[in-house]
């Protein structure tokens, strides 16, 4: 099996970032983007994903979160599509309902190179440490148009915004960590198209 694992360089006048991932991993973690509650909330989804995963960053998080946030989103995105490579042999669906407490979270997405998200969190979200959580979806957005995914994210019901927030992160790394795994029964591409 080819190793699949990856790493990038972004620098921008707004944003400094290298990050490494292996989606053969054993859930090994090295992260610093400067905001406390995302390392947090990466850490989980490198976890729970069992994805080697290294993410060094530094943003103009003076003016705010947003730009850092954002651009990881796109780094973390494009490390997945390389790491798949042509993506052959995945199973390509992944699924997983998170609980956290009083929150419940459900995470589906398709490796389907065709980029979308539906995200439906609730409206009261906030801030968490000096996270803006409403920062989330923008994360999101970028990780599916980079990582090529059509990816839904529908939080059931939740009050507290760090257990919304920490059960979306567990259940992206658990989905993703089901889609991007190889199945020897798959020879090709699992589409009736022959491609993906």
């Amino acid at each position: 099996m080819m190793k699949r694992l990856t790493r990038i360089e972004r620098n921008t006048s707004e944003t400094r970032i290298s990050a490494t991932i292996d989606l053969d991993g054993s859930g090994n973690r090295d992260i610093s983007t400067g905001i406390p509650f995302f390392d947090h909330m990466l850490d989980l989804f490198a976890r729970h994903g069992f994805f080697d995963l290294t993410i060094h960053a530094e943003g103009d998080i003076g003016v705010d979160n947003h730009h850092t946030v954002e651009d990881i989103g796109i780094v973390l995105g494009s490390l997945v599509n390389d790491a798949l490579g042509d993506r052959k042999g995945i199973v390509r669906y992944g699924h997983a309902v998170t609980p956290m407490d009083e929150t419940l979270s459900e995470v589906s997405l398709d490796l389907s190179n065709r980029p979308y998200l539906v995200c439906h969190m609730p409206e009261h979200m906030g801030v968490c440490g000096t996270f803006d959580t409403r920062d989330v979806k923008e994360f999101l957005r970028a990780f599916a148009s980079k990582g090529g995914m059509n990816l839904h994210v529908n939080v059931r019901y939740g009050e507290n915004d760090h257990h919304i927030v920490e059960s979306v992160f567990k259940g992206l790394g658990r989905a993703l960590d089901q889609a991007v795994s190889l199945d020897k029964r798959i020879t090709g591409h699992l589409s009736t198209k022959g491609m993906i």
